[in-house]
């Protein structure tokens, strides 16, 4: 079924469009990078899934999400240093035959996540 991830900008009410966001794994202790994108106008991977079905294994993984230079990018202007810069969330696949969705729902000072559909 895959990985996929959305976010979603609180303080503006709108997806966060033009985000930077870092895609790792994380087998072993050893972080990997395994690709950067910016988000399209919904705020999602312009390309659709992280991983297809195929591709995605049980393990350990990392999404970076540059929220600092996302909301300066927005005209926000943020204290230095801003209370949030990078916001990383660490998950783990238990079930690769399973859907992985990881939204993020951010303002400047606060952030959620949980597991969605």
């Amino acid at each position: 079924m895959g990985l996929s991830t959305h976010v979603l900008d609180t303080m503006h009410g709108c997806p966060a469009a033009g985000m930077q966001v870092a895609l790792y794994t994380t087998q072993d202790g050893r972080v990997e990078l395994v690709r950067r994108f910016t988000l399209d106008g919904n705020g999602r991977n312009p390309e659709g899934q992280l991983y297809d079905s195929a591709s995605l294994k049980a393990g350990t993984y990392r999404l970076s999400f540059d929220v600092k230079g996302y909301f300066r990018s927005r005209g926000v202007a943020l204290p230095e240093p801003a209370f949030l810069d990078q916001v990383s969330i660490d998950f783990g696949v238990a079930d690769a035959m399973q859907h992985y969705h990881v939204p993020l729902l951010v303002s400047p000072w606060s952030y959620s996540t949980y597991r969605g559909s």
